[in-house]
């Protein structure tokens, strides 16, 4: 078994333990914009998970796939953290209040 095999399977096991924390600690998020951005925050690290999932697949792909792929992850990626910190951001707020 190869090392990039190996972590690849460490990194999809802990995609699949963030997903469950995700969405069992999804009931107590109260609504509202809170709960819309977590929302939004779930939907992408299902998104991840997949892709993580989907990674021994992507060897396959044409050097221009690949890249475009990589790009889309990249976008996805930046647009995870700018929700994260906004995220964070409100709750701090809220708590300061």
């Amino acid at each position: 078994m190869s090392v990039t095999l190996v972590i690849t399977i460490i990194a999809v096991l802990i995609m699949l333990y963030a997903l469950w924390m995700i969405f069992s600690i999804k009931k107590h998020i109260p609504g509202g914009l809170v709960g819309r951005h977590w929302r939004n925050l779930a939907g992408l690290i299902l998104l991840f998970a997949v892709g993580y999932i989907a990674l021994p697949l992507v060897g396959r792909l044409s050097a221009e796939t690949l890249h475009l792929v990589v790009a889309v992850i990249f976008l996805l990626g930046a647009i995870y953290v700018v929700l994260t910190v906004f995220l964070i951001k409100k709750i701090i707020l809220v708590l300061n209040q």
